[in-house]
């Protein structure tokens, strides 16, 4: 029952980032389809991350009332009416309303399946969500060449509608493999007010990833921007060093998540921060295609382990009976704050700050962060993940 149950949520995570990561690609197909401006598309993409995060919060509440595995059964069945309506959408606002639906379904899928995956795997929670980024993370590494292919031989509709088929599909088969095998005990978290009552976990978890995932989303959506206008890069150049930052996620969840089942929690997510901060400190003083391509990988390699371990720290660091509604409400603050670093940049950015400027501003502050955490580890002030 694991194996099949577990196989199916890593087919329903590629199909799941699949639809969060296809539409960026897609934006100057749909500008010219639907004859709109860059707003218009824009917009399309910001609803899709929107509703990722913004779902997180009534999930959590749902959790304390549903079994987690009907919560990711409902997610998938969401994507593929969502993803058939999007290919179905006449006019550009039902678009941006079926964006919104795709990050919704994608949103509710995470809220549920990590919890799930640190009930089917209690001791090895970082292998299992390490290999379950591994499979979401190739997604991201797939979309846009998918979605070229694609569009040489038919419309971007069909995108939408071969991803609707497979999500049909896929939740079907993690149906009857939840409906024919008794599984493990994923029943339904006990109390919200409960999983609130956790807020020194979600705080520190914040701490840890919020504050690198807002300086990680300002990054990577500049990326391009960054290398074009500070580097000199040409737009094609700067596109594939995109592409090795993401394409480093992929060894990064697999063995980062290893890794974090392994070495001790909070030693290690210290450590993966440092790089970080590191990667992006001498991001800023790079130059040479060489040397960014070195530096791109280090920055992808450390952010993408960053996820597992800290899904692993934080699963691990929750009681059982409220484990799924919290993660819920931990991530959604999470993204909510992350979701704030592209806007910061671009306000900064536009204000007339130099791009170097902004991103060593901000490396300083992860090393504020670093020693922050460091300081409060030391005495014994940050919960345990072995509760």
């Amino acid at each position: 029952m694991t194996r099949r149950l577990f196989g199916s949520l890593l087919g329903l995570v590629f199909l799941v980032n699949f639809g969060r990561t296809a539409f960026a690609p897609l934006l100057p197909e749909l500008q010219a389809a639907f004859d709109v401006g860059p707003a218009a598309v824009g917009l399309v993409a910001s609803l899709v991350w929107l509703g990722t995060g913004a779902v997180r919060f009534p999930v959590g509440y749902l959790l304390t009332r549903t079994p987690r595995e009907r919560v990711v059964v409902a997610a998938g069945l969401l994507l593929a009416v969502a993803a058939a309506f999007t290919a179905m959408a006449p006019t550009v606002g039902l678009l941006q309303l079926g964006s919104l639906l795709v990050g919704l379904a994608s949103g509710a899928y995470f809220a549920a399946a990590v919890p799930l995956i640190g009930d089917l795997f209690p001791d090895g929670v970082g292998r299992a969500v390490g290999v379950h980024g591994t499979a979401a993370q190739l997604a991201s590494v797939v979309a846009p060449t998918a979605v070229v292919v694609v569009l040489g031989v038919t419309s971007w509709r069909a995108v939408f509608w071969g991803l609707a088929t497979a999500c049909l599909l896929v939740t079907g088969a993690l149906v009857v493999g939840t409906r024919d095998e008794a599984g493990p005990e994923t029943s339904a978290d006990r109390s919200f007010r409960a999983a609130l009552g956790n807020w020194h976990v979600m705080g520190t978890g914040i701490l840890m990833i919020a504050t690198a995932g807002f300086v990680w989303q300002g990054l990577f959506n500049f990326y391009v921007v960054y290398l074009t206008t500070a580097r000199g890069l040409d737009a094609a150049t700067a596109s594939t060093l995109l592409t090795v930052t993401f394409a480093a996620g992929v060894p990064a969840f697999w063995v980062g998540g290893r890794l974090a089942d392994r070495l001790p929690h909070v030693p290690y997510i210290l450590g993966l921060l440092c790089l970080f901060t590191a990667g992006l400190f001498a991001f800023t003083f790079a130059r040479g295609v060489v040397g960014l391509v070195a530096v791109s990988l280090l920055v992808g390699y450390a952010i993408h382990s960053l996820f597992p371990a800290l899904d692993a720290y934080v699963l691990g660091a929750l009681p059982a009976g409220t484990r799924g509604s919290t993660y819920a409400v931990f991530s959604g603050l999470s993204l909510l704050v992350e979701a704030t670093g592209s806007g910061v940049v671009g306000f900064l950015v536009e204000a007339g700050y130099a791009f170097d400027a902004v991103f060593r501003v901000f490396a300083t502050g992860m090393v504020v962060v670093v020693v922050t955490l460091g300081v409060l580890s030391a005495a014994g002030r940050l919960p345990d993940a072995s509760a």
